[in-house]
């Protein structure tokens, strides 16, 4: 019986990984179509239950979730043509002010707000080099250089603050927390395009596939182990 018990819960826990990847490639192929939106990817870990006295015998092994990373390879750049739309080529992230963080995001898909400041699609504001939100005038041209210097009038009136880190951490709605150290990012700022995810639809449809798959062999397996143990009970019964 004891034996029964460990391997149930040996197909349990990767059932609840297969469950976990599930969720990340469902979350992957809803954003396939968000600016900015960077690919996350489950990292698994092995753990060992030495339950028996190192009996290598007797040892199990069952996947355990160990991380969630990120891939950062650059996303393609779409053409809008809209002025304030702004697209990252390279390694960085625009700074963004939501209360009293800060925060990092890819998606640069930018407005100006009632006060003539520089916000997000959720209205938070974009950050310059001074640290201080970008505020602007709309009744005059917006011209942003590579650089990400702002220019009106001729005239630089702000920079975009861009940062790049040695680890970045997802935390939902297109944004990003770094630590690590910030450091200057290497890139280039194209006005008037977006960039698009790093999603390839057709590759986490395989996933999603395979994930669901192995999902229902765990539980097939758990169904069985349960089945036979019932069958065993009467006939030991009998």
């Amino acid at each position: 019986m004891a034996l029964d018990l460990q391997s149930i819960y040996v197909l349990a826990s990767g059932g609840s990984r297969a469950m976990e990847q599930l969720d990340t490639t469902t979350n992957n192929i809803a954003n396939a179509n968000t600016s900015g939106f960077k690919k996350l990817m489950i990292e698994q870990m092995s753990q060992r239950l030495d339950e028996n006295g190192s009996d290598s015998n007797h040892l199990f092994v069952f996947p355990r979730f160990k991380q969630t990373l990120l891939d950062l390879h650059q996303g393609p750049l779409k053409q809008t043509q809209a002025p304030l739309d702004l697209a990252i080529e390279g390694k960085g992230y625009f700074m963004i002010r939501r209360q009293n963080e800060t925060l990092l995001t890819r998606n640069g898909h930018f407005l100006l707000d009632g006060e003539g400041f520089l916000v997000d699609s959720l209205g938070n504001k974009v950050l310059g080099t001074n640290n201080k939100p970008i505020l602007l005038d709309g009744q005059k041209e917006i011209t942003i250089t590579q650089e990400g210097a702002i220019y009106q009038d001729g005239e630089e009136v702000a920079r975009l603050q861009i940062k790049d880190f040695a680890k970045i951490e997802p935390i939902g709605e297109s944004y990003y927390k770094g630590t690590g150290g910030a450091k200057e990012g290497e890139y280039k700022v194209h006005q008037g395009f977006l960039e698009g995810s790093n999603i390839n639809p057709v590759l986490e449809m395989t996933s999603l596939i395979t994930a669901q798959r192995k999902f229902e062999m765990y539980n097939n397996i758990i169904k069985s182990i349960d089945e036979l143990n019932q069958k065993t009970n009467e006939i030991g019964k009998a």
